[in-house]
């Protein structure tokens, strides 16, 4: 039986923690423990890899997990180093150093807090999926070809900042392979492919740290590097808050690295979110995550962390394991911190070359090869903007590739868009039929009438499209130009200044315009610009049918006697000689076409 923690007073929990219960606080007990146990050889590793200091991973994994936890928009997600952090802030650690990294962190939360109470955490799904799906596969490639140094054991390897300048640095030093590197390596490795099987409850990072650790010591003694050789000892206390100097050039010249790291946190933290969701059924505040991970990260580097984010394999990790509130999220945090603080002795004793075959496949399960491969198939833009944003994350930086990715994303979509506006000239195909394009032809079209169907939105992108088809037609100088816009979604400012041009250009020449089915964004703005108000209420009709015989009541009559066409269905009145009275109205008995009458715009 479920029982509820009781209440002292009148406190009681709320919110995310509505309804916490011993059962719950079991099962986040349990998530929290393996999720902290999976997250120490991660941290180590990202930490490294980074450019920073194993201790400063464990910091980032403690403080920014606990931070995310407690006020981020999420009920499971797990904060912490990620791999998509670490060819970023390898390159600013090289260009700027350690302390500039600290202050382009600090400014990278203010940007997430401003997003998050700006309302810009939903903004994030509009990215693209071949500008994720490929700056992701770029970062993988980064961070697996930046290991194969450590694994081989090559000596005299420089790190630069640029992913051809290290392709090229390894080729240089390929004949100082280590066997003795390889092997520990790959004894870590099987590992971490195979260790789920035999002890499935221990997370294969941590047998692979732990078995590389011991064969390493046993099997070559002290000639492979160490945690601790390389780093020295691990202090395994709190990290000790530390204001870094700032000056206003520092904060200048961090902008744009913080403005990057704060672009790629919080979209990789509101993708886990969303894969969390997938897994949970719960659904995120996407502002408040992005607050949360702002906070984190402005108080993690006064203690020495570097920039941290949602992690998508530990969140999931979190999640199997049956974590179901942020207490889970804190028990991780405290999980990390009360191991590295017994553990930090043997903690310095892990070779260094354990770190890269983690490290490895952490590249290989983020590059998301089946979805590569599927955008590939899919449209020539969308393989096109993958393989660029892939090709320049690689190659330049993050930054560039997401931008231009971008840029070529939306230069595509406008292409498309653009494209994908139809205008149609229409009569009725009959008595009782619809209007439909294949019923103009050149010996049945209404020569004072012109009818055109608008189907997409009206953008900039469209605008020169909508403006050359409707000047086209004004040089045939009917009477009377309909334009049916029950199927314009939307319509932008450029779209309205094109409108005003032919509607002023139209009555220059004497003509009358008549809308029909317009939709409440297209109303709204034209009354906002006051071109309805110009054009007219009284040329504004809900249905077709009832421009139609507005437009039949505004036309030249002497033109309709013996006229060929019978375009509509009053036509063979009006072509009659003394059917009607020339300067009368169509006669109330004979109505316009029943169907178009009817008929939606």
């Amino acid at each position: 039986m479920q029982r509820n923690f009781p209440t002292w007073g009148k406190f009681q929990f709320t919110g995310r923690m509505a309804g916490y219960s011993m059962e719950k606080l079991r099962k986040d007990l349990v998530a929290g423990i393996t999720v902290g146990m999976v997250a120490i050889p991660l941290a180590l590793a990202f930490a490294i890899a980074s450019g920073a200091t194993p201790e400063q991973g464990i910091y980032t994994a403690v403080i920014a997990g606990a931070l995310i936890a407690i006020f981020g928009g999420s009920h499971v997600q797990i904060g912490g180093p990620t791999g998509a952090f670490v060819p970023l802030l390898f390159s600013i650690m090289m260009t700027y150093g350690y302390d500039n990294l600290l202050i382009a962190g600090m400014l990278a939360g203010l940007f997430l807090i401003f997003m998050g109470l700006t309302g810009m955490g939903a903004l994030i799904k509009f990215i693209p999926r071949p500008v994720t799906v490929g700056f992701t596969a770029g970062i993988a490639v980064i961070i697996f070809f930046g290991q194969v140094d450590t694994f081989l054991g090559l000596q005299g390897v420089v790190k630069h900042k640029d992913f051809i300048d290290n392709v090229i640095e390894l080729s240089k030093h390929v004949d100082t392979v280590q066997w003795s590197s390889i092997t520990v390596a790959l004894v870590c490795l099987v590992c971490l492919l195979f260790s789920h099987k035999l002890v499935p409850a221990v997370p294969g990072p941590l047998v692979g740290i732990v078995v590389s650790t011991i064969f390493a010591h046993v099997v070559f003694g002290g000639n492979v590097e160490t945690i601790g050789s390389k780093f020295g000892q691990l202090s395994g206390g709190l990290p000790s808050f530390h204001w870094p100097s700032v000056t206003l050039d520092q904060i200048q010249n961090m902008v744009g690295p913080a403005l990057t790291i704060a672009a790629l946190g919080s979209i990789e933290s509101l993708l886990s979110c969303v894969v969390a969701d997938g897994m949970t059924g719960k659904r995120h505040d996407s502002n408040r995550e992005l607050i949360g991970q702002g906070i984190a990260n402005m108080v993690t580097p006064l203690f020495g962390g570097i920039p941290a984010t949602g992690a998508i394999a530990r969140t999931a990790t979190n999640i199997r394991s049956g974590g179901a509130t942020p207490v889970a999220a804190l028990v991780h945090s405290l999980t990390v911190f009360l191991l590295i603080l017994v553990f930090a002795p043997f903690v310095a004793q892990v070779p260094l070359v354990s770190m890269s075959p983690i490290l490895m496949r952490v590249a290989w399960n983020m590059s998301d090869r089946k979805e590569f491969v599927h955008l590939l198939r899919t449209t020539r833009s969308d393989m096109a903007v993958l393989i660029v944003t892939f090709a320049l994350t690689v190659i330049f930086d993050l930054t560039i590739a997401v931008g231009i990715g971008m840029i070529i994303a939306a230069a595509l979509f406008i292409n498309g868009m653009s494209e994908s506006l139809a205008i149609r000239k229409v009569l009725p195909e009959g008595p009782d039929e619809k209007l439909a394009p294949e019923a103009v032809t050149p010996i049945h079209d209404c020569p004072q009438i012109a009818i055109y169907t608008i189907d997409g939105a009206l953008f900039f992108g469209a605008a020169a499209i909508f403006e050359k088809t409707l000047t086209e037609s004004i040089q045939s100088k009917p009477k009377v130009l309909i334009l049916r816009m029950g199927h314009v979604p939307m319509m932008d400012a450029t779209g309205e200044m094109v409108l005003e041009d032919i509607v002023h250009n139209f009555r220059k020449r004497g003509g009358r315009i008549l809308i029909s089915g317009i939709m409440p964004q297209p109303e709204e703005l034209l009354r906002k610009s006051g071109l309805y108000e110009s054009i007219g209420e009284e040329h504004f009709f809900k249905r077709t049918g009832a421009a139609i015989t507005s437009a039949l009541n505004h036309i030249d009559r002497h033109r309709c006697v013996g006229c060929p066409h019978n375009a509509f269905y009053e036509c063979s009145q009006l072509s009659r000689v003394g059917s009607i009275h020339i300067k009368g109205s169509i006669p109330t008995e004979q109505p316009a076409n029943p169907s178009l009458v009817q008929e939606k715009a």
